[in-house]
C-alpha cells in the first residue's frame, strides 16, 4: 500500500517543469532576485513606470549587447536613456555587489521573461565584463 503513494508521487514529479528541464536553477534564482532588487522599480511585469523607470519589454537594451547590458548592472547607469522614443532620466544603482552568478542568473530570467526571447547570460561573460571595467578604473 506504501508504494502506490511514492509511485504516485514519483510519476507526479516527473512532469513537473524542473524534471522535464524548462526550468533552471538559474531561472528560479533569477526571478528570485529580480522579485528582490528589480520589481520595485521596473515593476512586476516589466513595464518599467513612464518617464520615471524604462520598461525591460520589448527593449534592445534588454534583448540586444550583453555587454551593455551587463555594464549596466555592474556600474549602475546616472545618464538619461531613450527607449520606445522616450526619455527615462531615473539613475539606477550599480548592483555590482551581486555576484557574477546572481547577476547573470537575473539578466537571463529578464532576458527571457516579459515575452523578451533573447539569449541567456553566463557567470563567465559577467566575469569578463567585471575584470575589464576594473581594468580600465
Amino acid at each position: 500500500m506504501r508504494e502506490i503513494p511514492v509511485t504516485l508521487l514519483l510519476l507526479c514529479f516527473s512532469f513537473s517543469p524542473y524534471c522535464q528541464g524548462n526550468t533552471t536553477p538559474n531561472s528560479i534564482e533569477g526571478a528570485k532576485l529580480y522579485h528582490q532588487y528589480c520589481m520595485s522599480c521596473h515593476q512586476a511585469d516589466g513595464g518599467g513606470v513612464p518617464q520615471m523607470t524604462p520598461p525591460l519589454v520589448s527593449t534592445n537594451y534588454v534583448t540586444g549587447d550583453k555587454k551593455r547590458l551587463i555594464t549596466i548592472l555592474l556600474n549602475g547607469l546616472n545618464e538619461p536613456i531613450v527607449i520606445n522614443d522616450e526619455v527615462y532620466y531615473n539613475p539606477m544603482a550599480s548592483f555590482g555587489y551581486l555576484t557574477d552568478r546572481q547577476i547573470a542568473a537575473v539578466l537571463t530570467y529578464i532576458r527571457k521573461s516579459f515575452g523578451n526571447q533573447s539569449t541567456s547570460v553566463s557567470t563567465q561573460e559577467v566575469s569578463k565584463i567585471r575584470k575589464q571595467l576594473a581594468n580600465k578604473n
